[in-house]
């Protein structure tokens, strides 16, 4: 059963331990996992139903502890000044030592942080002292929840609790801009206009029309094909492996691969996703003639892996 919970230390405990836990922002419900911790984002997208690894925004109490994650330029910290805490999703450069986990960011170089303005939020922040991932509280695909009520209706049974923060004041998701790069390129419009942006910062980047001809390379969830895959070429699907092949195991390994990273030997598909962009990661080394992924089902969260897998097999130029 899920529990409505009024005390964010309660909601804080859940989700240290692992525990998905719905709440209250100025724009929509989150649905939270601890950020660092792989199966609990993994949890996300299972209980979501959310057929791709999309990257999640990762939400912190302060703009400071988002700086310890990702690498904040002038252009960054001028808005964070202008609009934190506020419904304005950064998308940034992943420092080196940055502690969020690879799902979170469905694999790329790059983080989606934001401050919001909720008291509810920040207070549960501050107790659960580490950043949250949290996509809207809804089934994928369905209208964002605005209340509690809408959460429970949307996910009830599937998560352990939702903190109860009231009717959200912008009740849309956040605006999203892209700083990784040497411009910047609006994502996603939302609770901040883009000329609010602007005033700041200068001209920012609007996709094209998707009739108006090809669409500019941004990061954003699911527009390219084939993105921020291995250098070495994945074979999907494998059934025996090469001795100059690295394999990406689920279940028990196929013989005589050169190096094994196992998704899960149990064949437990949210260990699988927790572990799927680190095992990419970690087999994507010179020396080798490509990777070899075993097979992966296809109910769960098998189908977000098998999608995900696809994409970095891609062929690239």
């Amino acid at each position: 059963m899920t529990a409505l919970l009024d005390d964010p230390l309660d909601a804080a405990a859940l989700l240290r331990a692992g525990a998905l836990v719905a709440f209250a922002t100025e724009t929509v419900y989150g649905l939270g996992a601890d950020a660092r911790n792989g199966q609990a984002v993994a949890g996300i997208f299972e209980a979501k139903g959310r057929p791709h690894f999309n990257p999640l925004i990762c939400h912190f109490a302060e703009a400071e502890a988002a700086w310890a994650e990702v690498r904040a330029d002038d252009r960054a910290r001028a808005l964070a000044a202008a609009f934190w805490p506020g419904p304005l999703t950064l998308v940034l450069p992943r420092r080196a030592d940055c502690r969020i986990d690879l799902l979170a960011g469905a694999g790329l170089d790059t983080l989606a942080v934001r401050v919001p303005a909720h008291a509810g939020a920040l207070a549960l922040l501050r107790a659960t002292a580490t950043p949250i991932a949290a996509p809207s509280a809804n089934r994928s695909g369905r209208v964002s929840p605005t209340t509690s009520a809408h959460v429970m209706e949307e996910l009830s049974g599937r998560i352990a609790a939702v903190l109860e923060g009231g009717e959200c004041a912008v009740g849309v998701e956040s605006t999203v801009l892209d700083l990784a790069g040497g411009g910047a390129a609006l994502l996603r419009p939302g609770g901040v206009p883009v000329e609010a942006i602007e005033a700041v910062i200068g001209p920012v980047g609007r996709p094209l029309p998707r009739h108006a001809g090809p669409q500019p390379t941004l990061r954003s969830p699911g527009m390219l094909l084939s993105h921020y895959a291995p250098t070495l070429p994945l074979r999907l699907d494998a059934r025996e492996v090469s001795a100059d092949e690295a394999l990406l195991a689920f279940g028990p390994p196929l013989p005589g691969a050169a190096v094994t990273y196992q998704l899960s030997a149990g064949r437990d598909l949210r260990e699988a996703a927790a572990r799927l962009f680190a095992g990419l990661r970690a087999l994507d080394r010179p020396g080798l003639r490509g990777i070899a992924a075993m097979p992966v089902p296809g109910d769960g969260l098998g189908p977000a892996i098998r999608d995900r897998l696809a994409r970095a097999a891609e062929p690239r130029e």
